[in-house]
Protein backbone atom coordinates (compact mmCIF):
# COMPACT_ATOMS: atom_id res chain seq x y z
CA UNK A 1 0.00 0.00 0.00
CA UNK A 2 1.17 3.42 -1.28
CA UNK A 3 0.68 5.69 1.20
CA UNK A 4 2.63 8.98 -0.53
CA UNK A 5 3.61 10.18 -4.38
CA UNK A 6 6.15 13.06 -4.95
CA UNK A 7 7.32 14.68 -7.95
CA UNK A 8 10.99 16.35 -7.81
CA UNK A 9 12.30 18.28 -10.36
CA UNK A 10 16.00 18.12 -11.27
CA UNK A 11 17.16 21.35 -10.49
CA UNK A 12 18.53 20.37 -7.20
CA UNK A 13 20.73 17.62 -8.97
CA UNK A 14 22.09 20.21 -11.35
CA UNK A 15 22.68 22.85 -8.48
CA UNK A 16 24.60 19.79 -7.08
CA UNK A 17 26.49 19.38 -10.40
CA UNK A 18 27.61 23.17 -10.08
CA UNK A 19 29.00 23.26 -6.77
CA UNK A 20 31.20 19.82 -7.22
CA UNK A 21 32.78 22.07 -10.74
CA UNK A 22 33.44 25.06 -7.99
CA UNK A 23 34.66 22.82 -5.33
CA UNK A 24 31.93 24.58 -3.27
CA UNK A 25 30.49 23.10 0.08
CA UNK A 26 26.55 23.68 -0.24
CA UNK A 27 23.17 21.67 0.23
CA UNK A 28 21.10 21.58 -2.82
CA UNK A 29 17.46 21.90 -2.41
CA UNK A 30 15.08 19.68 -4.83
CA UNK A 31 11.97 21.32 -6.06
CA UNK A 32 8.89 19.38 -4.82
CA UNK A 33 6.68 19.81 -7.87
CA UNK A 34 3.81 17.88 -6.88
CA UNK A 35 2.46 16.07 -3.81
CA UNK A 36 -0.12 13.33 -3.46
CA UNK A 37 -1.36 11.78 0.05
CA UNK A 38 -3.35 8.46 -1.28
CA UNK A 39 -3.97 7.70 2.62
CA UNK A 40 -5.44 8.84 5.49
CA UNK A 41 -1.55 8.14 7.28
CA UNK A 42 0.07 11.59 5.77
CA UNK A 43 3.73 11.40 4.68
CA UNK A 44 5.79 14.90 5.51
CA UNK A 45 7.74 16.57 2.92
CA UNK A 46 11.15 15.59 5.10
CA UNK A 47 11.10 12.51 3.28
CA UNK A 48 12.25 14.03 0.10
CA UNK A 49 14.84 15.99 1.93
CA UNK A 50 16.38 13.01 3.73
CA UNK A 51 16.14 11.08 0.07
CA UNK A 52 17.61 13.65 -1.30
CA UNK A 53 20.57 13.63 1.18
CA UNK A 54 20.98 9.68 0.11
CA UNK A 55 21.45 10.56 -3.67
CA UNK A 56 24.57 13.28 -2.51
CA UNK A 57 26.13 10.48 -0.80
CA UNK A 58 25.81 8.28 -3.28
CA UNK A 59 27.35 10.60 -6.11
CA UNK A 60 24.45 12.86 -6.58
CA UNK A 61 23.69 10.91 -9.73
CA UNK A 62 19.73 10.15 -9.51
CA UNK A 63 19.77 7.76 -12.41
CA UNK A 64 22.39 5.70 -10.70
CA UNK A 65 20.07 4.91 -7.15
CA UNK A 66 18.81 1.90 -6.13
CA UNK A 67 14.85 1.54 -7.18
CA UNK A 68 14.12 0.50 -3.25
CA UNK A 69 15.44 2.23 -0.54
CA UNK A 70 14.82 1.60 3.05
CA UNK A 71 15.11 5.11 4.89
CA UNK A 72 14.94 5.17 8.74
CA UNK A 73 11.40 5.59 8.54
CA UNK A 74 9.93 4.59 4.91
CA UNK A 75 10.60 2.49 2.69
CA UNK A 76 10.41 4.11 -0.69
CA UNK A 77 10.07 3.94 -4.39
CA UNK A 78 11.76 5.63 -6.98
CA UNK A 79 12.34 6.31 -11.29
CA UNK A 80 13.92 8.89 -12.81
CA UNK A 81 12.61 9.74 -15.92
CA UNK A 82 13.55 12.98 -18.37
CA UNK A 83 14.86 14.79 -15.16
CA UNK A 84 11.87 13.97 -12.79
CA UNK A 85 12.13 11.32 -9.75
CA UNK A 86 9.05 10.00 -8.84
CA UNK A 87 8.79 9.13 -5.27
CA UNK A 88 6.69 6.82 -3.43
CA UNK A 89 6.50 5.74 0.21
CA UNK A 90 4.94 3.74 2.63
CA UNK A 91 5.06 2.24 6.13
CA UNK A 92 4.19 -1.42 5.19
CA UNK A 93 5.42 -4.47 3.71
CA UNK A 94 4.57 -4.83 -0.15
CA UNK A 95 5.29 -6.46 -2.92
CA UNK A 96 8.79 -3.97 -4.08
CA UNK A 97 7.72 -4.67 -7.74
CA UNK A 98 4.08 -3.58 -7.58
CA UNK A 99 5.60 0.02 -6.43
CA UNK A 100 8.19 0.30 -9.36
CA UNK A 101 5.81 -0.82 -11.65
CA UNK A 102 2.70 1.67 -10.92
CA UNK A 103 5.55 4.29 -10.67
CA UNK A 104 6.39 3.43 -14.07
CA UNK A 105 2.71 3.31 -15.37
CA UNK A 106 2.33 7.02 -13.86
CA UNK A 107 5.39 8.46 -16.02
CA UNK A 108 4.11 6.58 -18.99
CA UNK A 109 0.70 7.61 -18.79
CA UNK A 110 1.67 11.18 -18.32
CA UNK A 111 3.98 10.83 -21.03
CA UNK A 112 0.96 9.98 -23.24
CA UNK A 113 -1.28 12.97 -22.00
CA UNK A 114 0.85 15.41 -21.83
CA UNK A 115 2.88 14.85 -25.33
CA UNK A 116 6.14 14.38 -23.39
CA UNK A 117 7.74 14.56 -20.12
CA UNK A 118 8.89 17.88 -18.24
CA UNK A 119 9.06 20.01 -15.49
CA UNK A 120 7.51 23.02 -17.91
CA UNK A 121 4.35 20.32 -18.88
CA UNK A 122 4.12 19.06 -15.31
CA UNK A 123 3.62 22.56 -13.69
CA UNK A 124 1.19 23.81 -16.99
CA UNK A 125 -1.28 20.75 -16.50
CA UNK A 126 -1.55 20.59 -12.31
CA UNK A 127 -4.60 19.81 -11.86
CA UNK A 128 -4.24 17.08 -15.36
CA UNK A 129 -1.80 15.00 -13.06
CA UNK A 130 -3.42 15.33 -9.91
CA UNK A 131 -7.13 14.14 -11.30
CA UNK A 132 -4.98 10.96 -13.17
CA UNK A 133 -3.07 10.33 -9.62
CA UNK A 134 -6.83 9.92 -8.10
CA UNK A 135 -8.42 7.59 -10.91
CA UNK A 136 -5.26 5.69 -10.79
CA UNK A 137 -4.99 5.03 -7.33
CA UNK A 138 -7.62 4.33 -4.34
CA UNK A 139 -6.53 4.24 -0.89
CA UNK A 140 -2.93 3.58 -1.76
CA UNK A 141 -3.90 0.68 -4.08
CA UNK A 142 -3.55 0.99 -8.27
CA UNK A 143 -6.97 1.45 -9.07
CA UNK A 144 -7.30 2.08 -13.14
CA UNK A 145 -3.87 2.45 -15.05
CA UNK A 146 -5.54 1.73 -18.62
CA UNK A 147 -4.52 4.35 -20.54
CA UNK A 148 -7.76 4.25 -22.76
CA UNK A 149 -10.21 3.94 -19.60
CA UNK A 150 -8.39 7.21 -18.00
CA UNK A 151 -8.84 9.27 -21.27
CA UNK A 152 -12.42 8.07 -21.31
CA UNK A 153 -12.75 9.32 -17.81
CA UNK A 154 -10.31 12.62 -18.03
CA UNK A 155 -9.56 14.12 -21.33
CA UNK A 156 -6.18 14.83 -22.10
CA UNK A 157 -4.87 18.62 -22.18
CA UNK A 158 -5.95 20.95 -25.09
CA UNK A 159 -6.13 24.47 -26.41
CA UNK A 160 -9.92 24.67 -26.73
CA UNK A 161 -10.20 22.79 -22.76
CA UNK A 162 -7.87 25.48 -21.58
CA UNK A 163 -9.83 28.37 -22.90
CA UNK A 164 -13.48 26.98 -21.53
CA UNK A 165 -11.81 26.75 -18.12
CA UNK A 166 -10.62 30.19 -18.11
CA UNK A 167 -13.99 31.42 -20.15
CA UNK A 168 -16.17 29.04 -17.62
CA UNK A 169 -14.35 28.58 -14.60
CA UNK A 170 -14.56 25.11 -14.00
CA UNK A 171 -11.01 23.50 -13.76
CA UNK A 172 -12.15 19.68 -13.52
CA UNK A 173 -11.57 17.26 -16.51
CA UNK A 174 -13.41 14.54 -15.27
CA UNK A 175 -16.51 13.30 -16.81
CA UNK A 176 -19.68 12.76 -15.18
CA UNK A 177 -20.28 9.46 -17.09
CA UNK A 178 -19.29 6.03 -16.42
CA UNK A 179 -16.43 4.32 -19.47
CA UNK A 180 -17.63 2.64 -21.64
CA UNK A 181 -14.69 -0.08 -21.40
CA UNK A 182 -16.25 -0.59 -17.42
CA UNK A 183 -19.06 -2.52 -19.04
CA UNK A 184 -17.00 -4.16 -21.93
CA UNK A 185 -16.22 -8.12 -21.50
CA UNK A 186 -12.17 -6.52 -22.02
CA UNK A 187 -11.65 -3.51 -19.79
CA UNK A 188 -8.76 -2.17 -22.05
CA UNK A 189 -11.65 -1.72 -24.78
CA UNK A 190 -14.64 0.04 -25.83
CA UNK A 191 -17.66 -2.26 -26.69
CA UNK A 192 -18.71 -0.01 -29.48
CA UNK A 193 -15.65 1.35 -30.68
CA UNK A 194 -15.45 3.01 -34.22
CA UNK A 195 -12.49 4.01 -36.31
CA UNK A 196 -12.25 5.09 -40.07
CA UNK A 197 -8.77 4.39 -40.94
CA UNK A 198 -8.96 0.32 -40.14
CA UNK A 199 -4.99 -0.02 -39.95
CA UNK A 200 -2.82 -1.54 -37.56
CA UNK A 201 1.29 -1.77 -36.72
CA UNK A 202 3.21 -3.33 -35.16
CA UNK A 203 6.10 -2.18 -33.59
CA UNK A 204 9.74 -4.02 -32.52
CA UNK A 205 11.89 -1.93 -30.42
CA UNK A 206 14.81 -3.84 -29.39
CA UNK A 207 18.30 -3.01 -26.83
CA UNK A 208 21.36 -4.61 -27.74
CA UNK A 209 23.90 -4.94 -24.59
CA UNK A 210 27.42 -6.18 -25.58
CA UNK A 211 30.58 -6.62 -23.74
CA UNK A 212 34.04 -7.16 -25.43
CA UNK A 213 37.40 -7.91 -23.61
CA UNK A 214 40.72 -5.96 -23.88
CA UNK A 215 41.58 -8.29 -26.27
CA UNK A 216 38.58 -7.41 -28.72
CA UNK A 217 36.92 -10.76 -27.57
CA UNK A 218 33.44 -10.79 -27.35
CA UNK A 219 32.50 -12.09 -23.67
CA UNK A 220 28.63 -11.34 -23.63
CA UNK A 221 25.99 -10.02 -25.99
CA UNK A 222 21.90 -10.20 -25.64
CA UNK A 223 19.09 -8.51 -26.73
CA UNK A 224 16.22 -7.12 -24.56
CA UNK A 225 13.16 -6.04 -26.75
CA UNK A 226 9.25 -4.77 -26.83
CA UNK A 227 6.67 -5.26 -29.45
CA UNK A 228 4.28 -2.60 -29.62
CA UNK A 229 1.02 -2.17 -31.34
CA UNK A 230 -0.52 0.31 -32.36
CA UNK A 231 -4.33 -0.52 -33.20
CA UNK A 232 -7.30 1.69 -35.29
CA UNK A 233 -9.61 -1.06 -35.55
CA UNK A 234 -13.63 -1.07 -34.93
CA UNK A 235 -15.74 -3.72 -33.21
CA UNK A 236 -13.34 -6.57 -31.53
CA UNK A 237 -11.18 -7.70 -33.79
CA UNK A 238 -9.18 -10.89 -32.71
CA UNK A 239 -5.42 -10.96 -34.14
CA UNK A 240 -2.65 -13.44 -34.03
CA UNK A 241 0.81 -12.90 -34.50
CA UNK A 242 2.87 -15.30 -35.11
CA UNK A 243 7.42 -15.49 -35.18
CA UNK A 244 9.33 -17.37 -37.54
CA UNK A 245 11.57 -18.27 -34.91
CA UNK A 246 10.18 -18.10 -31.12
CA UNK A 247 12.44 -21.12 -29.84
CA UNK A 248 14.96 -17.81 -29.31
CA UNK A 249 12.73 -15.66 -27.09
CA UNK A 250 13.93 -15.87 -23.17
CA UNK A 251 12.14 -14.16 -20.15
CA UNK A 252 8.95 -13.64 -22.02
CA UNK A 253 6.29 -10.88 -19.85
CA UNK A 254 3.17 -9.98 -21.84
CA UNK A 255 0.61 -7.36 -21.85
CA UNK A 256 -2.97 -8.09 -20.19
CA UNK A 257 -5.04 -8.46 -23.36
CA UNK A 258 -2.40 -12.19 -24.48
CA UNK A 259 -4.11 -15.44 -23.91
CA UNK A 260 -1.34 -17.16 -22.09
CA UNK A 261 -2.66 -20.97 -23.59
CA UNK A 262 -2.01 -20.79 -27.27
CA UNK A 263 1.50 -18.91 -26.52
CA UNK A 264 2.03 -22.01 -24.18
CA UNK A 265 1.20 -24.62 -26.60
CA UNK A 266 1.91 -22.90 -30.16
CA UNK A 267 3.88 -20.14 -29.01
CA UNK A 268 2.02 -17.61 -30.85
CA UNK A 269 0.31 -14.02 -29.32
CA UNK A 270 -3.63 -14.05 -29.83
CA UNK A 271 -5.10 -11.42 -28.54
CA UNK A 272 -7.90 -8.72 -28.62
CA UNK A 273 -5.96 -5.13 -28.85
CA UNK A 274 -7.02 -1.90 -26.78
CA UNK A 275 -7.19 0.56 -28.91
CA UNK A 276 -4.21 2.72 -29.21
CA UNK A 277 -0.43 2.13 -29.01
CA UNK A 278 0.61 -0.17 -26.31
CA UNK A 279 2.93 -2.69 -25.47
CA UNK A 280 2.48 -6.29 -26.88
CA UNK A 281 5.24 -8.42 -24.72
CA UNK A 282 8.62 -8.02 -23.81
CA UNK A 283 11.69 -10.45 -24.28
CA UNK A 284 15.25 -11.44 -24.34
CA UNK A 285 17.59 -13.23 -27.03
CA UNK A 286 20.82 -14.35 -25.66
CA UNK A 287 24.35 -15.80 -26.48
CA UNK A 288 24.24 -13.34 -29.55
CA UNK A 289 27.08 -13.78 -31.44
CA UNK A 290 27.47 -10.68 -34.27
CA UNK A 291 27.40 -6.71 -33.35
CA UNK A 292 27.66 -4.73 -36.28
CA UNK A 293 30.06 -1.61 -35.49
CA UNK A 294 33.19 -1.06 -32.73
CA UNK A 295 34.48 1.99 -31.49
CA UNK A 296 37.91 1.63 -29.93
CA UNK A 297 39.22 4.70 -27.78
CA UNK A 298 43.11 5.00 -26.27
CA UNK A 299 44.30 7.21 -24.44
CA UNK A 300 48.26 7.64 -23.32
CA UNK A 301 48.99 9.89 -20.41
CA UNK A 302 52.00 11.27 -19.16
CA UNK A 303 53.96 14.45 -17.99
CA UNK A 304 50.32 16.68 -17.36
CA UNK A 305 49.62 15.63 -21.03
CA UNK A 306 47.21 12.82 -22.44
CA UNK A 307 47.08 11.84 -25.93
CA UNK A 308 43.31 10.53 -27.13
CA UNK A 309 42.64 8.27 -30.51
CA UNK A 310 39.23 7.04 -31.63
CA UNK A 311 39.16 4.35 -33.90
CA UNK A 312 35.45 3.42 -35.58
CA UNK A 313 34.78 1.07 -38.26
CA UNK A 314 32.16 -1.90 -38.97
CA UNK A 315 32.57 -5.06 -37.19
CA UNK A 316 30.39 -7.03 -38.85
CA UNK A 317 28.28 -5.93 -42.15
CA UNK A 318 24.96 -5.68 -41.52
CA UNK A 319 24.11 -5.53 -45.62
CA UNK A 320 22.62 -2.12 -45.05
CA UNK A 321 24.30 1.02 -44.46
CA UNK A 322 25.34 2.63 -41.10
CA UNK A 323 24.43 6.38 -40.97
CA UNK A 324 24.07 8.77 -38.51
CA UNK A 325 26.88 7.68 -36.69
CA UNK A 326 27.93 10.13 -33.73
CA UNK A 327 30.64 9.63 -31.02
CA UNK A 328 30.64 11.55 -27.80
CA UNK A 329 32.48 11.33 -24.91
CA UNK A 330 32.38 13.24 -21.07
CA UNK A 331 36.32 14.82 -20.57
CA UNK A 332 37.22 14.98 -16.78
CA UNK A 333 36.70 18.48 -14.89
CA UNK A 334 40.47 18.54 -14.40
CA UNK A 335 41.52 18.55 -18.26
CA UNK A 336 42.72 21.80 -18.97
CA UNK A 337 42.57 22.46 -22.43
CA UNK A 338 41.75 20.14 -25.40
CA UNK A 339 42.28 20.20 -28.89
CA UNK A 340 41.11 17.20 -30.96
CA UNK A 341 40.58 16.68 -34.23
CA UNK A 342 39.25 13.90 -37.10
CA UNK A 343 39.56 12.51 -40.79
CA UNK A 344 36.14 12.04 -41.16
CA UNK A 345 32.95 14.22 -39.83
CA UNK A 346 32.86 17.55 -37.67
CA UNK A 347 34.03 17.54 -34.07
CA UNK A 348 32.92 20.26 -31.44
CA UNK A 349 34.08 20.79 -27.98
CA UNK A 350 31.15 22.23 -25.65
CA UNK A 351 31.78 24.28 -22.81
CA UNK A 352 30.93 22.08 -20.79
CA UNK A 353 34.02 19.57 -21.49
CA UNK A 354 31.57 17.31 -23.88
CA UNK A 355 33.55 15.98 -26.73
CA UNK A 356 30.66 15.37 -29.56
CA UNK A 357 32.03 14.13 -32.89
CA UNK A 358 29.26 13.79 -35.86
CA UNK A 359 30.37 11.04 -38.34
CA UNK A 360 27.41 10.73 -40.30
CA UNK A 361 28.34 7.41 -42.78
CA UNK A 362 31.73 5.47 -42.95
CA UNK A 363 33.36 5.88 -45.73
CA UNK A 364 35.35 2.79 -47.83
CA UNK A 365 38.45 3.63 -48.73
CA UNK A 366 39.41 4.98 -44.84
CA UNK A 367 38.23 4.44 -41.23
CA UNK A 368 37.12 7.19 -39.09
CA UNK A 369 39.94 8.10 -36.71
CA UNK A 370 39.72 11.14 -34.15
CA UNK A 371 42.90 12.35 -32.29
CA UNK A 372 44.49 14.97 -30.48
CA UNK A 373 46.20 15.96 -26.88
CA UNK A 374 44.48 17.05 -23.74
CA UNK A 375 46.47 19.11 -21.37
CA UNK A 376 45.89 18.77 -17.39
CA UNK A 377 45.86 20.99 -14.38
CA UNK A 378 49.37 21.77 -13.22
CA UNK A 379 50.43 19.03 -10.85
CA UNK A 380 48.68 15.98 -12.63
CA UNK A 381 50.82 13.62 -14.40
CA UNK A 382 48.60 11.21 -15.88
CA UNK A 383 45.13 10.83 -16.49
CA UNK A 384 43.59 8.76 -13.64
CA UNK A 385 39.67 9.00 -14.72
CA UNK A 386 38.94 7.90 -17.95
CA UNK A 387 35.73 9.44 -20.55
CA UNK A 388 32.51 7.01 -21.00
CA UNK A 389 32.16 6.82 -24.80
CA UNK A 390 28.58 6.95 -26.15
CA UNK A 391 27.90 6.11 -29.85
CA UNK A 392 24.48 6.87 -31.62
CA UNK A 393 24.14 5.38 -35.20
CA UNK A 394 21.03 3.99 -37.75
CA UNK A 395 20.38 1.12 -40.15
CA UNK A 396 17.28 0.70 -42.22
CA UNK A 397 16.27 -2.74 -42.73
CA UNK A 398 18.24 -5.01 -40.16
CA UNK A 399 17.01 -7.11 -37.72
CA UNK A 400 19.68 -7.59 -35.40
CA UNK A 401 18.73 -9.76 -32.98
CA UNK A 402 17.36 -12.46 -36.19
CA UNK A 403 13.95 -12.46 -34.87
CA UNK A 404 11.43 -12.76 -37.80
CA UNK A 405 7.59 -11.90 -37.81
CA UNK A 406 5.69 -14.52 -39.70
CA UNK A 407 2.72 -13.24 -40.37
CA UNK A 408 -0.44 -11.62 -38.50
CA UNK A 409 -3.80 -12.50 -38.59
CA UNK A 410 -6.90 -10.66 -37.79
CA UNK A 411 -10.11 -12.11 -37.52
CA UNK A 412 -13.51 -10.46 -37.07
CA UNK A 413 -13.48 -7.89 -39.62
CA UNK A 414 -15.37 -7.29 -42.12
CA UNK A 415 -13.67 -4.17 -44.03
CA UNK A 416 -10.73 -3.83 -45.92
CA UNK A 417 -7.64 -3.04 -43.46
CA UNK A 418 -4.47 -1.76 -44.08
CA UNK A 419 -1.40 -3.34 -42.93
CA UNK A 420 2.07 -1.00 -43.20
CA UNK A 421 5.77 -2.34 -42.77
CA UNK A 422 9.39 -0.24 -42.00
CA UNK A 423 12.20 -1.40 -40.06
CA UNK A 424 14.79 0.61 -38.66
CA UNK A 425 17.45 0.25 -35.96
CA UNK A 426 18.74 2.93 -33.70
CA UNK A 427 21.70 3.09 -31.57
CA UNK A 428 20.73 3.69 -27.89
CA UNK A 429 24.06 3.47 -25.71
CA UNK A 430 27.41 2.82 -26.27
CA UNK A 431 29.67 3.08 -23.42
CA UNK A 432 33.46 2.43 -23.56
CA UNK A 433 36.26 2.66 -21.22
CA UNK A 434 39.81 4.16 -23.11
CA UNK A 435 43.14 2.69 -22.07
CA UNK A 436 45.39 3.33 -19.76
CA UNK A 437 49.32 2.95 -18.69
CA UNK A 438 50.59 2.08 -15.58
CA UNK A 439 54.79 2.25 -15.59
CA UNK A 440 55.42 3.44 -19.23
CA UNK A 441 53.38 0.04 -20.36
CA UNK A 442 50.07 0.04 -22.10
CA UNK A 443 47.04 -1.89 -21.13
CA UNK A 444 44.01 -1.59 -23.28
CA UNK A 445 40.50 -2.20 -21.81
CA UNK A 446 37.13 -2.18 -24.07
CA UNK A 447 34.08 -1.66 -22.16
CA UNK A 448 31.56 -2.24 -25.14
CA UNK A 449 27.42 -1.54 -25.14
CA UNK A 450 25.35 -1.68 -27.39
CA UNK A 451 21.95 -0.42 -27.72
CA UNK A 452 19.56 -0.67 -30.75
CA UNK A 453 16.32 0.49 -31.36
CA UNK A 454 14.48 -1.88 -34.00
CA UNK A 455 10.86 -0.43 -35.24
CA UNK A 456 9.14 -2.83 -37.46
CA UNK A 457 5.57 -1.41 -38.67
CA UNK A 458 4.53 -4.63 -40.48
CA UNK A 459 3.00 -4.82 -43.94
CA UNK A 460 1.17 -7.22 -46.13
CA UNK A 461 2.09 -9.52 -43.54
CA UNK A 462 -0.52 -12.93 -43.67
Amino acid sequence: MLQCIFLLSDSGRNFFRICCDLNLVLRPKSEVMLEKQMTGHRVDRSICGWFWDYVISQGGDSTKILPVIASPTHYIFQIFREGITFLACTQVEMPPLMGIEFLCRVADVLTGYLGGLNEDLIKDNFIIVYELLDEMMDNGFPLTTVPNILKEMIAPPNIVSKVLSVVTGKSSNVSNILPDATASPVPWRKSDLKSSSNEVYVDLIEELDAILSREGVLVKCEVYGEVHVNSHLPGFPDLTLSFANPSILNDVRFHPCVRFRPWEGEQILSFVPPDGEFKLASYRVKKLKNIPIYVKPQLTSSSGHCRVNVLVGIRNDPGKVIENITVQFQLPSFVESVDVSSNHGTVNVLADKTCFWSIGRIPKDKSPSLSGNLVLEPGLDRLHVFPVFRVGFKIVGVALSGLQINKLEIKNMPARLYKGFRAITKAGEYEGLGCFFLNLNQFQIWLEKFRFELTYLINGLG
